[in-house]
């Protein structure tokens, strides 16, 4: 990643009037920058970003696998009657809409591997639970691994 990719993710990251940031989403061109952007977000200012990076024609699958999983999507194959009837609305709707998108294959490209980390104990205890569970939702998806710079 060059220094002006950073330099950009740092203007963006910190930048405290989201809707500057969203409008400067929407218009990145570039799947890695999207998916850098996703790894460095905080989870805490919400949904509204997260969804502009999703509605992004290029993020790539590895980026909403990313985000499924940073967003807590665990909880989402752990238990999908919990997130359901969950009462954060917001996070219940992107979570869903993330998850339908993904099993859908929606993206434009599949070039971003992401690994969700998980351990064969927790595979285990998913697929046990639900037996129709997608390997893409659990394993390392197809592509290349990005080295995240930690912004």
């Amino acid at each position: 990643m060059e220094n002006k990719d950073i330099s950009l993710l740092e203007e963006l990251l910190y930048n405290t009037n989201n809707e500057k940031t969203i409008r400067r989403i929407k218009n990145i061109d570039n799947p890695i920058i999207l998916h850098c952007f996703a790894a460095n977000y905080n989870w805490n200012n919400g949904f509204d970003i997260p969804n502009t990076i999703l509605e992004n024609k290029e993020c790539d699958l590895g980026t909403g696998l990313l985000m499924f999983h940073y967003a807590d999507g665990y909880r989402l194959l752990e238990s999908p009657e919990e997130v359901s009837n969950s009462p954060l609305q917001e996070w219940r709707v992107f979570m869903l809409k993330l998850q339908n998108k993904i099993m859908n294959l929606t993206f434009k490209t599949q070039n971003i591997s992401f690994s969700p980390e998980l351990t064969k104990i927790q595979i285990f205890k998913l697929k046990k639970r639900n037996l129709n569970i997608s390997d893409i939702l659990i394993k390392k998806s197809p592509g290349n691994v990005i080295d995240i710079p930690k912004i």
